[in-house]
């Protein structure tokens, strides 16, 4: 896989993650709303290092790093991209390259993390920020099975900016949901 290769794959990925976010009310929101909610970036999953190094050579081409940190005990980069990836209203400008932790089924793009306003420190802030986004999540949650739902507090060494999240899967996407974007996260690592 190179990066041509997730380029092609871009236009599906789009129409599965679009769709997905749709599904669980998060398209659906006021001119307000849809404002203060923006994609912070798109990640992916590589099961190869001479893979990831690989690809990092090829992004570092068309962007620059912005964190190497070590998260979970693996070394995850953060590339700016000279050119954003659009999806749907949303221009992308970050690209989450992680190394391989663990094997993966598939390969290639795995997510996308969007950022809710109101700058919640805690799970039950963020809880309470996806419902003024998507007042009718738990009735989805309810009548879907096939959406997994995990909550947690990823954390870097030096990080002093708290930013829980919420995960979303379903089948091979996945949306996870944060309260402070990854480059302010990366800048609070600089800072600490």
């Amino acid at each position: 896989m190179q990066y041509q290769h997730l380029i092609q794959q871009w236009p599906a990925f789009s129409n599965a993650i679009l769709a997905f976010a749709q599904q669980l009310g998060l398209l659906e929101q006021s001119a307000s709303k849809t404002q203060a909610l923006w994609c912070d970036h798109v990640a992916l999953r590589v099961n190869d290092i001479a893979l990831a190094e690989s690809l990092l050579v090829e992004f570092k081409q068309r962007g620059e790093v912005i964190s190497d940190s070590i998260v979970n005990g693996r070394a995850i980069y953060i590339i700016v991209l000279a050119e954003p990836l659009t999806l749907g209203n949303w221009q992308i400008d970050c690209v989450e390259l992680p190394l391989p932790g663990k094997h993966y089924p598939q390969q290639g793009w795995e997510h996308i993390e969007l950022v809710l306003p109101g700058n919640a420190t805690g799970m039950d802030e963020l809880d309470h920020a996806l419902r003024l986004i998507s007042p009718n999540i738990d009735t989805v949650l309810t009548n879907d099975s096939s959406i997994q739902v995990k909550r947690s507090a990823p954390h870097v060494e030096g990080e002093q900016l708290a930013n829980p999240t919420i995960a979303f899967k379903q089948g091979d996407i996945c949306i996870k949901l944060h309260s402070a974007g990854i480059k302010a996260v990366v800048a609070s690592e600089s800072t600490a």
